[in-house]
């Protein structure tokens, strides 16, 4: 069930009245219960596969926690190689097969791996993830197994992160479900806040970007300005950051008004992340801890020097970049990622044994390298976005088509527009740089409430006049990361 849905819209408010009016003691069986509902409107037959992996996990979880040192390796193998052995099969499998032919073909093998008509679990790679850490901390001491089998079924359904995360650890989540909640008013209006903002950058933002980038990405013969494409991979970055920053705005949000507090999993990282190294802490943060406790401080950290260090980096970007999706698109852009990050420490660390001084906190400085790094990342995003390599290389090697006579350039780029093209996507962008901005010094919702009683009126009611109004025509309920 998509967030952006009338059948939601009619769905959370009859679970939040139900939630609060039966006996606390069921109030997790109610949650249980929708949350299957709310996965099974999509496809009720991919129930079956997180019943699987829910009772695999909770299984492994407990008898490593009872076993002797080699069973509960060995019980950490079952429930990692079950949940990889699925997630591979489904998401995985044609690609490898694709990629094995090619190989074969290349030498003359008379082989086939046969492809398969397989349909993606929406949401497959979140709940893997997070059922696997959960098994993973459990055998490395850090938290007990969870004894009921309804409340970890919870854990890992709970519906407003079920099929796009934050990928929430055990020790976080499991705690708040297990408890009795009381209806909070000040919760309750903050998670709305939060969900109409959410809807925001999903509905307004993100679907207003994406009729532009459609438009070029999807016809990119027809396009031979530079200009075109760079507009068209920025625009992208703010609706990958806005698509999915607004459905975990939207799932917050929902968690909260039921009592549940979940990770904040963005902080505006194109608008203030000086470096790729600051702008993994603040993309997708549940992902990026996620690879960092389980993929990168394993294979070894920054603890075996400089050059494992990079290579942990490289392999951990690449992964990344695979568990986004099957195709090496993808790949390529996790490996741009880590080349970022990689040539990024090796410069800091040049410097300072040259003992050149940096200005830290320069205006100028900041802002030059909150530039590039924005840049950066946009540039990786062209294989991000592409339909394939060829769409990729065509837009890498167009970039600057036209350049050589700047006024054309600029000219023809700017033509793509009409002048409520401009408005339409310039004011949602102000709105959200100008709510990132405050945001970054305090929590802007929060704040709101400091306003004086009428003027909050005037505010909300303006905002939701404006968030009915510029909604495009052509909105998608389809969450970009449901792909993956």
């Amino acid at each position: 069930m998509s967030f952006c849905s009338f059948q939601f819209l009619i769905f959370f408010p009859i679970v939040f009245i139900l939630y609060f009016t039966i006996p606390k003691k069921y109030q997790w069986v109610l949650l249980l219960v929708s949350s299957y509902y709310f996965y099974m409107c999509w496809k009720p037959e991919f129930i079956v596969l997180i019943i699987i992996s829910t009772c695999i996990d909770y299984f492994a979880a407990r008898n490593i926690e009872k076993s002797e040192s080699w069973k509960k390796k060995m019980w950490l193998l079952v429930s990692i190689c079950s949940n990889l052995s699925i997630l591979f099969f489904f998401k995985y499998f044609n690609f490898f097969g694709d990629n094995v032919n090619s190989f074969f073909r290349m030498l003359s093998i008379p082989f086939t791996v046969p492809s398969l008509n397989i349909i993606l679990p929406v949401g497959i790679s979140f709940y893997t993830f997070q059922t696997m850490s959960y098994t993973i901390e459990v055998y490395r001491g850090n938290m007990e197994a969870e004894k009921h089998l309804g409340y970890f079924a919870l854990f890992v359904t709970f519906f407003p992160q079920l099929v796009a995360g934050p990928i929430e650890k055990a020790q976080n989540l499991l705690p708040q479900l297990r408890k009795e909640h009381e209806f909070s008013y000040d919760d309750a209006v903050y998670g709305t806040k939060l969900m109409v903002w959410g809807f925001f950058k999903k509905m307004v933002v993100a679907d207003t970007m994406a009729i532009y980038v459609d438009k070029v990405y999807n016809n990119l013969s027809s396009v031979s300005n530079g200009l075109t494409l760079v507009m068209a991979t920025f625009f992208f970055a703010m609706q990958v950051y806005c698509d999915f920053g607004g459905y975990s705005d939207i799932a917050r949000g929902c968690a909260k008004i039921m009592g549940v507090d979940l990770m904040v999993n963005f902080k505006s990282p194109y608008f203030f992340s000086k470096s790729i190294k600051e702008y993994w802490g603040r993309n997708h943060i549940s992902l990026s801890n996620w690879f960092t406790a389980y993929v990168y401080i394993p294979l070894g950290g920054s603890r075996k020097g400089l050059f494992r260090k990079y290579l942990n980096n490289m392999i951990t970007f690449l992964l990344s970049g695979l568990w986004h999706g099957a195709d090496w698109t993808f790949i390529i852009w996790g490996g741009l990622q880590s080349i970022y990050l990689n040539v990024g420490d090796f410069l800091r660390r040049k410097l300072n044994r040259e003992h050149i001084v940096e200005l830290k906190n320069h205006r100028v400085q900041n802002l030059f390298s909150i530039i590039v790094t924005c840049c950066l990342s946009c540039f990786s995003l062209i294989f991000f976005r592409a339909n394939n390599i060829h769409d990729a290389m065509y837009v890498v090697h167009n970039l600057f088509n036209g350049i050589g006579k700047p006024l054309q350039y600029f000219r023809d780029g700017l033509a793509t527009f009409k002048l409520t093209d401009v408005f339409s996507m310039a004011l949602p962008l102000v709105i959200l740089y100008i709510f990132d901005y405050i945001n970054e010094k305090c929590d802007a919702i929060q704040q709101s409430a400091i306003l004086p009683k009428n003027m909050q009126r005037l505010v909300y009611i303006a905002f939701i006049v404006y968030l009915t109004l510029a909604i495009p025509n052509t909105v998608t309920n389809a969450f970009i990361y449901f792909q993956f």
